[in-house]
């Protein structure tokens, strides 16, 4: 194989479609599904990792400092970044390139986490070590969603984005899915002992072992979008903010309703009921599961019939589901098993109207010059603003004595979203700029 061949992207012209769709998909979606498995592998071992690193008799004041700022708020604050510096890499040095950077970072930081020592053993430069690990992390993922949206879109065949573009939230669920499911399987066969000695760390070195399976997948992928050759030619940082204000806004009115109802109902609402009605951990847990898994499978369906009816009513079907149904599906809540996984099963089919095409939707607005970091920047703000902090607004609720303001607070922000959403221009039929 000759440098040319392994490097085919370098040409005058992109054809239109892009050649081998499938390689296309498996390079974005086994990637992708990577980096959202070493993200929540964190989610689901926080407790394990907080005992070895954040001890609560240390009597050092940093430590609980370092602990909290490290858990809740580092990887949220980094995305933002993320996807500002990878989607700048992504306009100016191509799509695969900053592929390769994001599933390599994602790759280096699991293993960072999987070997960062504990606090017996170091002291307070443990805790200093995994915040490292989660600002690496979070400027990966955010990165991620940028690049690979992107490159989903721009792979696409005529009339099959919104199919493309429901991978994304396919092998994000896929992801967060094997990162559950490989989390149980060592609860479940390990001591508690063993548990806290080593067990939390497996998960993170068998992704970074897997980030390398991504790695190699994408190095075939065939590049989108053609770069310009020349340096004074390349987007500056912040062209995308400042020439296409109008369209970095529109990004975070599409996106504040979805984020907000996508963390509600597929990260806090086994929480949610468990802090307000009293159903059993493992119950919220099981749900949360079954619900996830019809959720990806829902996704394709979505893409598919956006590229026949089009995007808008598929987000007002959302926007507009929500901000009717988030009220009356939460308060149906009663303790029940059963009732959970209805409430959940529900929210998702919603849900599925934003999801399934939101790829599609960012990368429709921008012109090929800017998207990604266009996509990137003002989409991981608006999840770190709305989406992040979802956990904490339905906790603080309840803290202040009035749990039912947040099914409120979640149909307000989907119905802010909606008003965006009869406004917007319908793009399913344009073709796409390259």
């Amino acid at each position: 194989m000759t440098q040319q061949h392994r490097h085919e992207p370098v040409t005058d012209t992109l054809p239109a479609t892009p050649r081998r769709p499938i390689r296309q998909l498996l390079a974005a979606s086994v990637g992708n599904a990577v980096e959202w498995y070493d993200w929540y592998a964190y989610t689901f071992l926080a407790t394990y990792i907080a005992d070895q690193v954040f001890p609560k008799s240390s009597g050092n004041s940093l430590v609980p400092l370092l602990s909290t700022f490290a858990v809740f708020a580092v990887g949220f604050f980094m995305r933002p970044v993320g996807g500002l510096l990878m989607g700048a890499v992504a306009d100016r040095r191509g799509r695969r390139a900053a592929l390769t950077v994001t599933i390599l970072l994602m790759g280096g930081s699991s293993l960072l986490v999987g070997l960062t020592p504990t606090y017996a053993s170091v002291g307070v430069l443990a805790p200093v070590v995994l915040v490292l690990a989660r600002l690496l992390q979070g400027l990966s993922v955010g990165g991620e969603f940028a690049a690979s949206t992107t490159f989903l879109v721009e792979s696409a065949g005529p009339g099959r984005r919104g199919l493309f573009s429901s991978f994304q939230y396919v092998s994000t669920s896929a992801g967060q899915l094997a990162a559950s499911g490989v989390a149980a399987l060592l609860v479940s066969t390990l001591s508690d002992g063993q548990m806290d000695g080593w067990g939390w760390r497996l998960p993170f070195v068998i992704g970074a072992v897997l980030s390398l399976v991504g790695f190699w997948i994408r190095q075939g992928a065939y590049e989108t979008h053609q770069a310009p050759q020349d340096a004074s030619e390349r987007p500056g940082l912040f062209d995308a903010l400042r020439k296409h204000p109008r369209q970095s806004l529109l990004i975070c009115g599409i996106t504040a309703g979805g984020t907000i109802a996508y963390y509600t109902w597929t990260s806090y609402l086994p929480t949610y009921a468990e802090l307000n009605t009293g159903i059993s951990k493992s119950q919220a847990l099981l749900s949360g599961t079954l619900s996830l898994a019809f959720f990806a499978l829902l996704q394709p369906v979505g893409g598919l019939l956006s590229d026949r009816v089009g995007r808008r009513p598929l987000l007002l079907f959302f926007g507009l589901g929500f901000a009717v149904l988030s009220v009356p599906l939460l308060r149906s809540l009663n303790g029940s098993f059963g009732s959970l996984l209805m409430v959940q099963c529900a929210g998702m089919v919603l849900l599925t109207g934003f999801t399934s095409i939101s790829a599609a939707v960012n990368a429709e607005i921008f012109p090929a010059r800017v998207r990604a970091a266009g996509i990137g920047f003002p989409y991981s703000l608006t999840v770190a603003l709305f989406g992040g902090t979802a956990p904490y607004m339905g906790t603080l609720f309840k803290e202040i004595g009035s749990p039912g303001l947040f099914p409120w607070y979640v149909a307000v922000l989907c119905l802010a979203s909606s008003a965006v959403y009869v406004r917007l221009p319908e793009t399913a039929h344009k073709e796409l700029e390259r």
